[in-house]
């Protein structure tokens, strides 16, 4: 199992805006074709003008199969359009992990 691990920074002020835009017409594309995410969430303390996602693949191969299905999604190219017209997103930060031995996902 590996998991993707992805970080966006928003201008000032404007993650309420981007979750509202992904919760209304992203988030069933992309749980349609990656699953459920192990989290979702916005940063609380820190870098309040980011929101992180945490996605489970068994593998890079599974990864890169099941994005390029919701990249060819016409609802998922929705979004995304709909997303770069908000330009709420500066930067984006993704990292590939591997859980150490010993860790076990609950309900995977």
């Amino acid at each position: 199992m590996i998991f993707d691990h992805r970080t966006y920074i928003c201008k000032y002020g404007t993650v309420p805006a981007q979750l509202a835009l992904y919760e209304k017409i992203g988030f069933a594309a992309q749980r349609r074709h990656l699953g459920e995410p192990v989290l979702y969430a916005s940063t609380e303390v820190g870098n309040v003008n980011a929101f992180v996602h945490i996605w489970t693949f068994k593998d890079l191969a599974d990864r890169t199969q099941k994005r390029a299905a919701m990249a060819a999604d016409p609802e998922w190219q929705i979004f995304v359009k709909a997303s770069r017209e908000l330009g709420a997103i500066v930067d984006q930060h993704t990292s590939i992990l591997v859980p150490a031995p010993f860790f076990k996902l609950a309900n995977r």
